[in-house]
């Protein structure tokens, strides 16, 4: 099927979690809005763990209870095992703060993005998917100048050219518009690949109310895991490790992620018994973030805007927190007529800084002595906002003094002798 007009107030490109998010809330305030997506959907992709922040996206665009009455394994903490194999006291989110918010959802995410699919036709968006951008148009070719008028297509019915006041860019890391006008910055520090595949039948520790996302580091700690109980008795596994050690001269990938669970003991452990599916899959995890968010009639969401390690799971969140807060730019532009970069990328900076503190996280773990028990216990008092930062409040003010202590602290760390019995992460 293809687009119904040849005109809309705001085009939304890509599917997933960003551009469901940013099409439902612009179409729910009575604009025009067409969202495309180039894969069949449900489609497969991984990011499985949940923020507990999401919540108030998700209140917003109203499926908190269709995830509720969903088959979705509840997530209600985080454990992280070092590289001793040393489990650290799991930290139950609600412990820290007892609202509906603090306890979310491990998804499947097929099911989950068609959700938000579907979600967002209900919300008033006109949906395709198997529709291919061909091509963003420009009036000019400078990103500080060019406008955005709209998109050409291939659907099923050939090729359509689409105006539009607004273009929204979900289009992850294939980054339509950055790679266009050149924007992104990468982190050379940050060069990580993935591999992962799920497993049924593996163990699954539901003290606590439901599931927990582990963290579990290899021996040699040149790789970390993450273990992500899903419904249907099926675990989310996959390994982190710099690109070049993942990737190349190891062989092919089935035998690199077995070797690097044979080097987890803890994580064997977990998994014996059960049955690896036939679904492995490989991704590069460059970490990068854009020079700008927005222009003329455009605006970046999600990974279209940048990308972050995956460790602390803030994948979907920041996918839905930046479309969220873009779109109330976007409807704020539509309503006064005023399309330039500055009001519709009025939202950027302040949803930068608060990715900013995830990003020194990031940094934090993998300098390799981040003894978190050991820094709350030298600094109770940033026990909270450290919190926080894993439940996704980082907005949070209190956040440049807790880095103002941490920074110091990690590289006075770098030069201590380790026992050996320390937990890596432990906030509990």
């Amino acid at each position: 099927m293809s687009p119904k007009s040849d005109s809309y107030d705001c085009v939304v490109l890509g599917g997933g979690p960003a551009g469901c998010t940013a099409a439902g809330l612009v179409a729910k305030e009575g604009f025009s809005t067409l969202l495309v997506e180039r894969e069949r959907m449900p489609r497969h992709h991984v990011g499985e763990s949940l923020m507990p922040e999401t919540y108030w996206t998700f209140e917003k665009l109203g499926v908190l209870d269709k995830l509720t009455a969903s088959r979705c394994a509840k997530k209600v903490g985080v454990q992280f095992v070092n590289s001793t194999g040393h489990e650290s006291k799991p930290f139950f989110f609600r412990n820290h703060y007892d609202h509906a918010s603090s306890e979310t959802w491990h998804v499947e995410r097929p099911e989950f993005d068609q959700m938000l699919f579907d979600n967002a036709t209900e919300l008033g968006a006109e949906c395709h998917d198997q529709t291919r951008v061909l091509e963003v148009l420009f009036d000019g070719d400078d990103a500080a100048t060019a406008r955005a008028t709209g998109v050409r297509l291939r659907t099923a019915d050939g090729e359509r050219t689409i105006t539009s006041r607004v273009v929204i860019d979900a289009t992850g890391q294939s980054s339509l518009i950055a790679n266009r006008f050149a924007l992104k910055e990468m982190n050379g520090h940050l060069r990580k690949a993935a591999i992962w595949r799920h497993y049924r039948g593996a163990k699954r520790d539901e003290s606590g109310g439901g599931v927990k996302t582990l963290i579990m580091h290899t021996q040699d700690e040149k790789c970390w895991f993450w273990y992500i109980p899903q419904s249907n008795d099926i675990v989310s596994v996959g390994v982190v490790g710099d690109n070049d050690y993942l990737l190349k001269g190891r062989g092919a990938p089935n035998d690199v992620l077995n070797q690097e669970i044979a080097n987890c003991p803890v994580l064997g452990g977990y998994l014996e018994g059960s049955e690896a599916l036939d679904d492995l899959a490989v991704a590069k995890e460059f970490s990068y973030t854009t020079k700008q968010a927005a222009g003329a009639g455009w605006v970046l969401v999600g990974d279209a805007w940048g990308f972050i390690d995956p460790v602390y799971s803030s994948g979907v969140y920041f996918a839905m927190k930046s479309a969220d807060m873009a779109s109330e730019c976007v409807v704020d532009a539509l309503q006064s007529g005023d399309l330039s970069a500055e009001r519709l990328g009025a939202w950027a900076p302040t949803f930068a800084e608060g990715t900013k503190w995830v990003r020194k996280l990031v940094n934090s773990f993998y300098s390799g002595n981040f003894r978190v028990g050991k820094f709350v216990q030298e600094y109770p008092h940033h026990a909270g906002p450290l919190t926080d930062l894993l439940v996704g409040k980082m907005f949070s003010p209190d956040m440049p003094a807790l880095f103002a202590d941490l920074d110091p602290w990690l590289e006075k760390m770098a030069s201590a002798p380790r026992t050996g019995d320390e937990p890596i992460m432990a906030l509990g």
